[in-house]
């Protein structure tokens, strides 16, 4: 990383209209003066494309530094942007080209991950955003390799992070590799956050109920639905449709993309986020009405899919309380 002097400069960029939240994220961390944690502890440039951009609920920024000072900071961070579908401005994309290519380290929260691959910095390499934007970030640039399921990831010192508070995990990351893991807990501990989260983005992403373009299977998966707490099977699956376990296969994987099966469990795991959230029952009552037998096979399917363990989840998502 390129050192220009004794203290670490990170520059913001702010862009119009931009989320006031992930803005105030690493202005917070690293424009706050903490010389009692690490002297010296960071110089903050908020950057912007125009003089006193105006953000979201109205906050101007005034006397915001140029896209110089971005390009030539050690760190760069790019918060989230306006709006996903417009072309991010091209000085900002120039900016941050450059400031990459003179070994900058650089960092987008959220949607700021798209000013990234406007820039060409994640053709290649490993990302992620907000999981609402996931599928538009890869649909604009193919060649980015997105992962919707994490809160921030790093690939050859180029961050991204999904969305809102995962960009305090990803500050937080940032201070860790430059101060490590003790001043960073004591960081953690003034801004009242976990130093480090335990899951990914995909606890937060509520699964989808998954339904056919081909209407005529709507009837069996409704039938299937209301009996997910039963030993459900391709065959039973087949005969209540009056189809062949071969036709079955097929119209599922045509309508749904999904194996019988494999549309079956995650629907079972639906229904079990359900009941964590809304129910006070035990791990096994819910492994048993939602289908997955065994509290020790609901954990295992349930943290493939969600990331968290069910009691994880349960704890952050609970809605219900006895």
């Amino acid at each position: 990383m390129r050192k220009d002097s004794a203290t670490h400069r990170v520059a913001v960029a702010i862009t119009p209209q931009a989320p006031i939240f992930e803005l105030a994220v690493p202005c917070e961390i690293f424009g706050t003066d903490r010389p009692e944690l690490a002297d010296p502890w960071y110089h903050l440039d908020v950057c912007s494309t125009e003089p006193d951009t105006t953000v979201a609920a109205g906050f101007v920024a005034h006397g915001a530094a140029s896209m110089v000072e971005l390009a030539r900071a050690d760190t760069v961070i790019v918060p989230a942007c306006a709006n996903v579908h417009t072309r991010p401005p091209e000085k900002l994309v120039e900016a941050v080209r450059t400031a990459h290519e003179a070994g900058s380290r650089i960092a987008g929260i959220c949607s700021g991950a798209f000013v990234l691959a406007a820039a060409g910095i994640l053709d290649g390499r490993r990302s992620t955003a907000h999981w609402m934007h996931a599928q538009e970030l890869a649909r604009l640039y193919p060649r980015v390799h997105v992962d919707p399921t994490v809160l921030y990831c790093e690939d050859g010192g180029v961050f991204t992070s999904a969305g809102t508070a995962a960009g305090i995990d990803l500050c937080l990351e940032l201070v860790r590799r430059d101060h490590g893991t003790a001043i960073t807990n004591a960081l953690a501990r003034r801004l009242v956050v976990p130093p480090h989260r335990d899951g990914g983005q995909a606890q937060y992403m509520r699964l989808p109920a998954v339904t056919p373009d081909d209407t005529s299977l709507a009837p069996l998966l409704d039938w299937a639905r209301a009996r997910l707490d039963q030993p459900l099977s391709v065959d039973d699956l087949a005969q209540h449709g009056h189809l062949s376990r071969r036709t079955l296969a097929r119209r599922f994987h045509d309508t749904l993309g999904l194996a019988p099966l494999r549309w079956l469990r995650h629907e079972r795991i639906r229904h079990a986020q359900h009941l964590l959230e809304t129910t006070t029952m035990t791990v096994d009552h819910i492994a048993a009405r939602s289908g997955l037998g065994t509290a020790a096979n609901l954990r295992r399917h349930f943290t493939d899919h969600v990331g968290v363990s069910p009691h994880g989840y349960r704890r952050t998502f609970r809605t219900t309380r006895s």
